[in-house]
């Protein structure tokens, strides 16, 4: 039997021509309003779903379908109507299909591989939105150990927590796990919220803003008597999951008026309440983007009439920055507010004219300066023997090697040198221009199959198995100079090991890093949290880089929508210190190459 296709790229990778097209006064990024008229699919029971838009419209082709029919239809009434609930399911999945087929055209071959990300509320949901009344969500154990604030980010609606989610929050408080560390903090909030209140008080709901949080409008209600709802014979009553699913039975007796909603983070946990009838919804609230596809790639494609529009009363001058000469430009025009500062733009004219490569470094209303980059893909700049093989690379060096930028955040598939780009810019700059004293190399140690257990020896030794990325680069690197002989390149090794220090995450809590190279590597494993902590570790003269994969994530729990990647990604951008690219193409082989798009 052969093994089904598995995605094996982020739906981020863009081809070349695939770029986003500026245009005027609109943004760069790929609308998703376009859906908002087709049918969604159920997640529960897989048939495509009208929206009320798209119901409206259907009821008025109807109409005018019935207003425009010939006369002689009349006799076989009957066998339409027939025939019309039978395929009902295939004709309302059509539009759907219809869709998909329309997108995969003008998305690049990794996005058909990937599943369409739909985020539906409950109908019970929807209801409580479109007649404007507050709902009651109960919240598993699950949501509060992802999110320890999660209490306060429900707006106006109010919050009920089960004694059950209360007795499995004690039962994961302790260890020095990221899952015991939320179910502390969520036990010590909880403690604040019900200090000096009443019993009536905790009966009626406690004011979720008590303690500042002034987006909570809403109450926290717990569980004070037992709940005694029927569920379906055959789940075991003694299960912790089964128990909240009862207590959402009974409130939905005891509040008739209320729209009560299920939030769990558990997919096992919505499908029984939805198979039971009973609404239930995921957490969403900690997903930075919905669709991944709109993540900023940090490159904008111009249109091929850029200069018509914008190079009427175009200034240039030069100056000499860093050792080098750039070109700048003052342009004004319809397509500057939609962009970002250190973004990237290429014009390539199909005409023969010379192409621009170019970076926006300010922005004021329509105005923008756009400073040309420096050609690493020619020898003469190579950076410790290595070039630029593509547009993309050329753009990822022109940010590691300037040192007006502190952050740098490069995505990409497996093989379009990340580390190889980011360990060679390191190398140049601690060794040659000595603009930083050492590399500092670390990542997740979260394995891919079985853990193999302890490892023996020092930090830098136990973490040497996780760093075979970055041995396997710096072999690459050493090798570049070819007039030195077996002396030399053993001397070299040893003062390139000298400058590069492996250190483990479990030990920056406190740290800080000064005119320090420090590289994060597989940073799509990182919570929001622990990339916070670690980016707030960087010291006076300090350069940060983020290297990762978001369709590559081995952290349990984690999405590419909730990543800690993609939070940086998305909170950095336009920042004057810092710089983002996604890389398009690998480089590595025409093996790795074409086994990355039939596998």
């Amino acid at each position: 039997m052969p093994l089904p296709k598995m995605p094996t790229q982020p739906a981020t990778m863009l081809l070349a021509k695939d770029y986003p097209k500026a245009e005027p006064g609109k943004s760069p990024v790929r609308p998703v309003s376009a859906q908002a008229n087709d049918d969604v699919e159920d997640l529960i029971s897989g048939q495509a779903v009208p929206t009320p838009k798209s119901r409206a419209r259907r009821k008025a082709q109807d109409t005018l379908a019935a207003a425009q029919a010939p006369a002689v239809a009349k006799p076989v009434a009957a066998v339409p109507a027939v025939a019309e609930q039978a395929p009902q399911p295939a004709r309302k999945a059509a539009p759907a299909q219809a869709k998909l087929r329309e997108t995969d055209a003008d998305q690049p071959h990794p996005a058909k591989h990937k599943p369409v990300e739909v985020t539906i509320k409950s109908s019970t949901s929807r209801k409580a939105d479109r007649s404007g009344t507050t709902k009651v969500f109960v919240l598993d154990t699950n949501v509060l150990m992802h999110d320890p604030t999660s209490l306060f980010r429900f707006e106006e609606h109010d919050v009920y927590l089960p004694m059950m989610t209360l007795e499995e929050l004690d039962n994961h408080k302790k260890g020095m796990s990221e899952v015991a560390r939320n179910a502390r903090q969520v036990s010590r909030t909880l403690d604040a919220l019900i200090a000096n209140v009443d019993d009536d008080a905790i009966e009626s709901g406690i004011p979720l803003s008590k303690l500042g949080n002034k987006d909570a409008k809403g109450r926290l209600l717990f569980q004070t008597r037992l709940n005694s709802a029927a569920l379906p014979e055959g789940l075991p009553a003694g299960k912790a999951d089964n128990q909240i699913l009862g207590v959402v039975r009974a409130l939905e007796q005891q509040m008739a008026g209320r729209a009560i909603v299920l939030v769990s983070k558990d997919i096992n946990m919505r499908i029984k309440a939805r198979a039971i009838g009973l609404p239930a919804e995921d957490y969403f609230n900690d997903h930075v983007l919905e669709d991944t596809d709109l993540l900023y790639s940090g490159i904008v494609q111009l249109p091929d009439d850029f200069w018509d529009k914008h190079g009427k009363d175009v200034e240039s001058w030069q100056e000499n920055k860093n050792g080098s000469s750039a070109t700048y430009y003052r342009v004004t025009g319809p397509l500057i507010p939609s962009l970002l500062v250190n973004q990237f733009l290429f014009l390539e004219p199909k005409d023969g004219q010379s192409p621009l490569y170019a970076q926006v470094k300010s922005i004021n209303g329509k105005t923008a300066v756009l400073q040309t980059l420096r050609d690493y893909s020619h020898n003469k700049n190579n950076v410790w023997g290595i070039t630029a093989r593509n547009r993309e690379q050329n753009f990822a060096l022109n940010l590691l090697m300037n040192p007006e930028v502190d952050f740098v955040t490069l995505l990409g598939q497996a093989g379009t040198g990340k580390t190889l780009l980011a360990l060679a810019a390191g190398l140049a700059q601690v060794l040659e221009t000595k603009l930083y004293n050492e590399i500092i190399v670390t990542r997740v140690t979260v394995p891919v199959g079985e853990d193999i257990g302890f490892l023996p020896g020092t930090e830098e030794e136990k973490m040497s198995p996780w760093m075979g990325a970055f041995d396997d680069n710096l072999e690459v690197l050493m090798k570049s100079d070819g007039d030195a002989g077996d002396w030399g390149r053993a001397a070299t090794q040893d003062l390139i090991r000298s400058r590069i220090k492996i250190k483990s995450l479990n030990f920056m809590r406190g740290r800080t890093f000064v005119n320090k190279f420090l590289i994060i590597d597989e940073a799509q494993n990182l919570t929001p949290k622990q990339m916070k902590t670690l980016v707030t570790r960087a010291g006076p003269g300090t350069k940060i880089l983020c290297l990762g994969n978001i369709a590559q994530i081995d952290t349990p729990y984690l999405t590419e929508g909730s990543s800690g990647l993609t939070y940086v990604v998305d909170r950095f951008k336009g920042w004057s210190h810092g710089g983002h690219v996604t890389l398009a193409r690998g480089e590595r082989s025409r093996l790795a190459d074409h086994a990355s798009d039939v596998l």
